[in-house]
């Protein structure tokens, strides 16, 4: 930036984006102080090095918001889980998967676990069998991303959803905005 820049000659680009052209550094920095803005470097691997003016702190706030923005709008990966054992009773199994439903709808991953006890251990068929009908049940709204797999006394299976976060973050509140429109009292 401005002084710091340490080659004899740089391709000048003006304020509004237009080509200047290649330009002594001497006379580059004087353009720069009759407009008011600083001289910043923006290809300094180039041969010669690209220079354009233009006002050094509002290009770096500019940056930061888009940043920021992008930041926001991001969206964060998250795992929810469910622990089940191999023995559920029907309700408490309907119960679990309207949560494994529920956090697939909203765009999380769900990491369902199966807890053994004592002699469940032998029988990790039962595991496998209700993994299997739990996929096959939210079969429209996610995928088995990693297959049920034994790691000690569990068996982990992990579900993704169909839809990415950001298009269920759209969904709910386009449903939303529908529902509290005009006429909806």
């Amino acid at each position: 930036m401005n002084e710091r820049i340490r080659v004899p000659e740089v391709r000048l680009v003006g304020p509004n984006g237009e080509q200047v052209g290649i330009v002594p550094i001497a006379k580059a920095l004087e353009l720069a102080r009759e407009a008011d803005l600083d001289l910043v470097e923006v290809a300094p691997t180039a041969r010669p090095p690209v220079a354009k003016l233009m006002d050094y702190g509002k290009f770096k706030y500019e940056s930061a918001m888009k940043a920021r923005e992008a930041r926001k709008n991001q969206a964060h990966t998250v795992i929810k889980e469910i622990k089940l054992r191999p023995k559920i009773d029907p309700h408490d199994y309907e119960t679990k998967k309207g949560h494994v439903v529920r956090f697939l709808k909203a765009g999380d991953k769900v990491k369902v676990t199966i807890m053994f006890r004592g002699r469940e251990q032998s029988r990790p068929e039962l595991g496998f069998r209700l993994l299997q009908r739990l996929a096959d049940d939210v079969e429209e709204l996610g995928f088995v991303e990693s297959r049920p797999k034994q790691d000690g006394r569990n068996m982990i299976m992990v579900i993704g959803p169909h839809k990415k976060k950001a298009e269920a973050r759209a969904e709910r509140a386009a449903a939303r905005s529908q529902n509290t429109g005009p006429g909806s009292d």
